[in-house]
């Protein structure tokens, strides 16, 4: 179904939307992703069919491709250099095909019998002619592109949802539905376990790297983002406050260092990551707030020695100390400690919090749909986000990023 192309508008701090189509008029749109150097987009469903969207003449997008396959189509990579597009299916299944130079026909390549049941993610290495992919079924693998060979897989103790690849090092970071990464050094037939690290109170929904800088970013379940310094070396995790649900996509912008995340509360946030941020404390244990001295509900000595009622035990998102509701009645955010809302702090740290630490570090923008996947364009600015209203929506998103 065509859908029309929105008119521009003068140029606001805000995403412009340049146009939407309806991906599917019955099935989920599982992903979506721009087409390189056209004004145009792709699109797999649960309707089984892979869709090429270009803008035509008329200013509407229609489908100058729509390919069946035997299975729904659960994720996706496009290669800009080669235009190989990778098909995760719902069977377990990674169909390879090659595009044309004007997106007008799909030819075939190959097929690998990847997993045992759904593919979650799927990565192409252009550099190692490799296919990296995680399925339903717990397990990584990785198969070679040029013979469709099969060169190992690893089983993952939860159910995966992240996946991403660095080449200088040839790790793989894998996200899982119990909040933990696993780091995976691969070998041509082989892979050897780093480390494992979790930092999130729910489980990890989305993963994004940055070579350069050398951080991974993972999005959860529990609505926060974390920031892991991995080539420092430190152990330092930064965390991101800025969604009401949880986070389903990240994208980061190099140039400008932003990160953009969407979530399934429609939010399109986009964060400031060139500023020197700080890690949240630790939070302290105690039996008495460490304030006042008043004793917590559960100290019942402190209670009958005093004889005073119990009081229930709060943080300040600041220094990290057990407080009661008393010295804690105040709230502020903290955007360098990645607090976007207002939290709740201790009475001295709101009073040492000024007005400047108090500036956001991120922007705030409604997409008007909940959001599963996004793709972004940095060379163009684009933004492509695909909702579970079976909606692609494609935002231009100079005004914010840049």
């Amino acid at each position: 179904m065509a859908a029309p192309a929105l008119p521009s508008s003068p140029l606001r701090r805000r995403p412009l939307l340049l146009g939407q189509v309806e991906g599917s008029p019955d099935h989920a749109v599982t992903m979506a992703a721009l087409v390189p150097k056209e004004d145009g987009f792709l699109s797999v469903s649960e309707d089984r069919t892979v869709r090429v969207w270009l803008k035509r003449d008329s200013g509407q997008y229609w489908p100058s491709i729509y390919h069946p396959l035997p299975s729904p189509c659960s994720c996706m990579c496009i290669n800009p250099e080669t235009r190989r597009l990778s098909v995760g299916l719902d069977n377990g299944t990674i169909s390879e095909f090659i595009l044309s130079e004007d997106y007008n026909k799909m030819t075939p390549v190959k097929s690998y019998q990847a997993h045992q049941s759904r593919v979650l993610m799927v990565l192409f290495v252009l550099e190692m002619e490799w296919i990296l992919s995680i399925g339903q079924d717990k397990h990584f693998t990785w198969h070679c592109s040029e013979s469709g060979q099969r060169l190992g897989s690893y089983r993952i103790n939860a159910g995966a949802c992240g996946l991403q690849f660095d080449m200088e090092t040839r790790h793989v970071f894998i996200g899982d539905h119990s909040g933990q990464v696993t780091i995976l050094k691969l070998e041509q037939e082989n892979s050897n376990l780093i480390t494992t690290f979790r930092g999130h109170t729910g489980g990890i929904t989305a993963l994004c790297w940055d070579p350069v800088q050398r951080v991974l970013f993972s999005g959860s379940s529990d609505h926060s983002i974390i920031m892991w310094d991995i080539g420092g070396r430190k152990g330092t995790a930064i965390e991101l406050q800025g969604h009401n649900d949880k986070v389903q996509s990240l994208f980061y912008a190099h140039h400008t260092r932003q990160l953009i995340s969407c979530g399934a509360d429609g939010g399109i946030v986009v964060w400031n990551m060139d500023v020197e941020r700080q890690e949240t404390p630790e939070w302290l244990d105690s039996d008495s707030c460490q304030k006042c001295d008043q004793p917590f509900f559960w100290n019942f000595k402190q209670m009958w020695d005093c004889k005073k009622i119990g009081l229930r035990q709060h943080h300040c998102r600041k220094c990290g100390k057990a407080v009661c509701g008393k010295c804690s009645s105040k709230r502020s955010s903290i955007p360098l400690m990645g607090f976007e809302f207002d939290v709740r702090v201790c009475d001295s740290c709101y009073e040492s919090i000024t007005d400047e630490e108090r500036a956001p570090t991120a922007t705030f923008h409604d997409s008007k749909h909940n959001v599963v996947h996004v793709h972004f364009d940095a060379t163009r600015g684009w933004l492509l986000t695909s909702g579970t209203d079976k909606v692609i929506k494609l935002w231009d998103m100079t005004p914010v990023v840049s």
